[in-house]
């Protein structure tokens, strides 16, 4: 029968230890090992300049350009099939060029139904008296509905890449927002004060002037986005959050999209089933006419404004 051991005998057996480093519980080379730190391998500078000369010497005798006369060859191919490649490319693109129908010409592809019909009756049907605009923004709404769109897509794509924790913001407002610049500088908020006020108005201006001249929501949201980008650099994000914050800028760009969209449908519905728009056309050449241009206009403009505003805000700290 056997006996139970005491502990302290238990752990002097063989069993004991065996067990105790199969349970890798000790190793059995610590402690019982001199071990010492290496030492970081310092190479003598003889032995690089050695080193570094049987290198070139290698370079020198493999690769030699001058003396080898398959590489010379190869060279020498090479910059006659590039003459030959590019002289064809050139023939090919003049030879093209000469089946093109001459300018102005009545077999031309832009002289077409499709652009004739935005000539003679793009006033009638849109009320806009700039042509460009009345095409992007009433015939091909659709297609400018998908451009802000896009714009729409690439600034959630940039804020999910750049956005930052509020409470990061906040707590480090410092050195996010004016860090690596000059802190009130003088010279630039004078020029912001005269200049933000100037910006912000002509760009109204292009934006509710779009579908009687040159100009329209693209221009003249980038217009806004520009000012508001000038006072945020002369003022800093704490004096531009009293009027344009996260909320404001989620409201504006969210709001502008929907209602975009809900006139281009309307319009696309009455459009399709022959049906007449309740929206006046109005009298060419004043504000408050083009149908729908107008509102387009303006919520493209505030589309492109923020979407401006917004790039900048994330570069700069990671926030609105």
């Amino acid at each position: 029968m056997s006996r139970i051991r005491k502990q302290s005998e238990y752990e002097k057996t063989f069993a004991f230890h065996f067990f105790r480093w199969l349970g890798g519980e000790k190793d059995a080379f610590v402690g019982n090992m001199e071990m010492k730190p290496q030492k970081e391998y310092v190479e003598e500078e003889a032995t690089i300049e050695e080193r570094m000369k049987d290198r070139q010497q290698v370079i020198a005798e493999v690769y030699d350009s001058s003396h080898n006369r398959e590489l010379l060859f190869f060279n020498k191919l090479y910059k006659c099939f590039s003459i030959v490649f590019c002289i064809a490319i050139v023939a090919l693109l003049v030879l093209t060029v000469s089946y093109l129908p001459s300018v102005g010409g009545a077999d031309k592809p832009t002289n077409n139904l499709v652009s004739e019909t935005y000539i003679t009756d793009g006033l009638k049907d849109t009320g806009a008296v700039n042509i460009v605009t009345g095409m992007i923004l009433s015939y091909r709404a659709f297609d400018t509905f998908g451009e802000t769109n896009v714009l729409f897509i690439a600034t959630c794509c940039v804020m999910i890449m750049l956005m930052v924790d509020e409470d990061k913001i906040h707590l480090n407002k410092e050195s996010n927002d004016r860090g690596f610049e000059p802190k009130n500088d003088m010279i630039l908020q004078i020029v912001a004060t005269l200049l933000v006020p100037i910006v912000f108005l002509f760009g109204i201006y292009i934006i509710l002037n779009g579908h009687l001249s040159p100009g329209g929501g693209f221009s003249g949201g980038a217009m806004i986005g520009a000012g508001m980008i000038l006072y945020v650099a002369a003022f800093g994000f704490e004096k531009t959050e009293r009027f344009f914050n996260e909320k404001v800028y989620k409201c504006v760009k969210v709001t502008a999209l929907i209602c975009y969209g809900c006139i281009v449908t309307y319009y696309f519905l009455t459009g399709a089933n022959g049906l007449p728009s309740q929206i006046p056309l109005g009298e060419a050449g004043k504000i408050l006419s083009g149908g729908i241009t107008l509102p387009i206009n303006i919520f493209v403009g505030s589309e492109v404004a923020c979407t401006m505003y917004a790039f900048y805000a994330l570069f700069r700290r990671g926030g609105l």
